[in-house]
């Protein structure tokens, strides 16, 4: 669990970017690591508690790693975003009160938005039953009232209740809440859908956003008009997709969750980007698609030809095993490989294939996750001149 120390965060920043840049400069980069530093409070959107049963108490609670036999208490929640940090005591309060809600209650995840949207998982050791779904009504009722008696609430103030228990999923209303992020001035819209990835620090995703934006404009050779297409990897719900596609002719993002593919689909409709094109393939399945070792029939019916792409770039945001070496293989073919990283270690054996073929032109690291060992990393390459594919 996080040990909040905001008196010691920029050191612990600070050692987070010296041992990057230490990494780095085993694959040939020495020039400094942009810093992007996040809020010291009030930063996560994303939050999971067990719900700990003692006796006539029930409280949230965390656990040391590798030590589930003794919870830790958390009554303060310092990191979790103000919105969060609102709505725990007053759902607390409400479960206390009312025995169907807390019988067997096992687990309690929220998400929020910047906007005041926040959805609430309630995980069971227990059927959900007709009794249980009207007191969850209830429930939701009061908090949407809580919400909206804050001062600071907005018109999007939103409370939505999600039920879960062994083959049981009960939606009271929507299994989704809307982001709406600030990156170089102009508002994108995010569906964000329960159980998905979503970006847990919604400023440094901005950041990250913006960053992207930059650094591809930056270190282009060419005119912003004429930089080709882009194939974005991992594309989740479209968070990179769709901050980056008015600077491409076209876009190609794979995704493999079906529920990421459709909230991708909604956030490219919502924000009008009408040069993307998103298929449900793997990293692996699109090396064999491109090098036409198989035919997919997902590809056909969404009328997607990879010969009709002229591309130029690579965006890759790989889970924290990094990327497999036929992707390695094919990522080593585009002019430039914008990579994001949430491990270093895999990064750091992945940039040693990769800067045979391409030189690292610029990195950053994010403090999506302060105070842990966690740090995202941005590095963009570009292939050298005498590399031949």
């Amino acid at each position: 669990m996080h040990i909040f120390q905001p008196d010691q965060y920029m050191q612990l920043l600070q050692a987070k970017q010296e041992d990057m840049q230490m990494r780095l400069a085993k694959v040939g980069f020495d020039d400094a690591l942009a810093v992007f530093a996040s809020s010291e409070q009030g930063f996560r959107c994303r939050a999971e508690f067990r719900f700990w049963h003692s006796h006539d108490d029930s409280f949230y609670a965390m656990f040391e790693r590798g030590r589930n036999d003794v919870p830790i208490r958390i009554d303060r929640f310092p990191i979790a975003h103000a919105h969060i940090q609102a709505l725990m005591p007053a759902l607390r309060t409400a479960l206390l009160a009312d025995s169907q809600l807390r019988h067997k209650l096992f687990q309690v995840e929220f998400m929020t938005t910047q906007t005041n949207q926040n959805l609430i998982t309630l995980i069971y050791h227990k059927p959900l039953d007709e009794a249980w779904q009207a007191a969850a009504t209830h429930l939701a009722l009061q908090l949407q009232q809580f919400v909206q008696s804050s001062a600071s609430a907005s018109a999007a103030a939103r409370v939505k209740i999600i039920g879960r228990s062994r083959k049981q999923k009960i939606v009271l209303s929507d299994d989704y809440i809307d982001e709406q992020l600030t990156v170089d001035n102009e508002q994108l819209h995010y569906r964000q859908i329960e159980g998905g990835f979503t970006q847990p620090n919604a400023m440094i995703n901005q950041s990250m956003l913006s960053w992207a934006k930059s650094v591809l404009r930056e270190f282009s050779p060419q005119q912003i008009e004429s930089q080709g297409d882009l194939l974005e990897l991992y594309c989740g719900n479209g968070n990179f997709t769709v901050a980056l596609a008015p600077m491409f002719q076209q876009v190609l993002a794979t995704e493999v969750s079906k529920a990421s593919v459709k909230a991708a689909h909604h956030n490219f409709a919502v924000n009008q980007r009408d040069n993307i094109k998103v298929c449900r393939l793997s990293s692996e399945e699109v090396t064999e698609a491109m090098q036409g070792q198989r035919a997919f029939r997902r590809l056909k019916e969404q009328d997607i030809e990879f010969s009709d792409y002229n591309f130029s770039t690579v965006l890759v945001d790989p889970p924290r095993a990094g990327l497999d070496p036929a992707t390695l293989a094919l990522v080593a073919n585009f002019e430039r490989i914008l990579y994001i990283s949430c491990n270093p270690d895999t990064l750091l054996h992945n940039l040693s294939e990769l800067t045979s073929s391409h030189h690292i032109q610029t990195a950053a690291i994010f403090d999506q996750f302060p105070y842990t060992h966690h740090i995202e990393t941005g590095v963009l390459l570009q292939r050298k001149v005498a590399h031949v594919k």
